[in-house]
């Protein structure tokens, strides 16, 4: 079973509106880690890991901000996903009958590892197109589109939509 809400949940952990970092310090990323149980409880991280952790989460978002038309370099997201996979060192596994990507490293890397491995899930399952991030540039929130035609541009239509479509309107009114 794909479980998109831990992708979403660790793309989400900067909030760009107002800015808020939850993994803006080692032990805040060991404890939202363990908090998911991704991570054990005596696992040591690092600065090194801290990196590594925000580097993966803003390729991620990179991805599913273009599955909503965010310009960014998807090569490059792409190249980070790679290394982490590399550094998890995932393998495919059956498990229930279900096959699975399980990361083979401890601590952090198998941590990331987990998470990359729903995303491969979501992938694969068809999920993936339908996980996006928000359209506005000061948001860039992550979400699922769960529209039937899949055309959600933004996180939410109170917020970001309605600010979107209020500078639009003013742009078309303006040369008027």
């Amino acid at each position: 079973m794909v479980n998109p809400a831990l992708v979403i949940d660790f793309v989400n952990t900067l909030d760009l509106g107002p800015r808020f970092e939850a993994l803006d310090s080692p032990s805040a990323l060991g404890g939202w880690l363990r908090e998911r149980a991704l991570l054990p409880e005596e696992a040591r991280v690092t600065r090194s890991d801290l990196h590594d952790a925000i580097e993966l989460r803003e390729a991620i978002r990179t991805l599913l901000g273009a599955h909503n038309e965010v310009p960014g370099d998807v090569a490059a997201a792409s190249e980070v996903l790679d290394r982490a996979l590399c550094r998890a060192n995932l393998c495919v596994r059956f498990q229930e009958g279900v096959l699975r990507l399980e990361p083979e490293a401890a601590g952090v890397r198998g941590a990331l590892g987990r998470i990359l491995g729903e995303v491969a899930a979501a992938m694969t399952d068809g999920v993936w197109e339908r996980m996006k991030a928000c359209r506005a540039d000061d948001c860039q929130w992550a979400y699922l589109d769960t529209a039937k035609n899949q055309s959600r541009a933004w996180c939410s239509m109170q917020s970001c939509g309605n600010r979107a479509k209020v500078r639009a309107y003013r742009a078309r009114h303006a040369t008027a």
